[in-house]
């Protein structure tokens, strides 16, 4: 299990760079990540939520093989767009409708360096553009204008204040 870094975190906001060994040290990365989104209840996790600044997501929709997705690009995305309540493993809590492409086309290459394109649409195609969007330093929330983005923040603070306090009588 990895730690999940929550926002706040510099490593959040950073842009990540590409992984050009593949070895046994990216593949026990991938499989650590996929044990922490399972234990998490997720179905996206990306690098630098584990404080990971490389360019590196895992994907594990339920009833579906996990997949694995190394120097990723988005080549192609729809043109049609759809209305989606997403969530992020690290700003645990809230959740909010962001306006996303459909579908996407998308290039990366499996731990062994191999090169592969995905072509995909409903869950497959969000959960990759969020995940996708970690790699460059942006969060879910920065998809919303600047008012809800506060006010989603706010719930967010005094929901961790209320968590915080839990543990403490613990």
């Amino acid at each position: 299990m990895l730690d999940i870094y929550t926002i706040g975190e510099d490593v959040l906001r950073e842009e990540c760079k590409d992984i050009t060994e593949f070895g046994d040290e990216i593949r026990m990365l991938s499989d650590a990540m996929l044990d922490t989104l399972d234990e998490a209840d997720g179905v996206g996790l990306a690098g630098p939520q584990v404080g990971v600044s490389e360019k590196i997501f895992v994907v594990h929709i339920r009833g579906e093989k996990p997949l694995v997705f190394i120097n990723p690009m988005i080549t192609e995305t729809s043109i049609e767009t759809g209305v989606y309540e997403e969530g992020c493993l690290s700003i645990p809590g809230v959740y909010h409708d962001v306006v996303r492409p459909l579908a996407v086309t998308v290039q990366a290459q499996d731990v062994t360096g191999r090169h592969f394109t995905i072509k995909a649409d409903g869950l497959l195609a969000r959960v990759i553009q969020h995940e996708n969007d970690h790699l460059h330093g942006k969060l879910y929330i920065d998809h919303l204008d600047e008012r809800e983005k506060e006010k989603l923040l706010r719930v967010y603070e005094r929901k961790n204040k209320a968590r915080r306090k839990q543990k403490v009588r613990v």
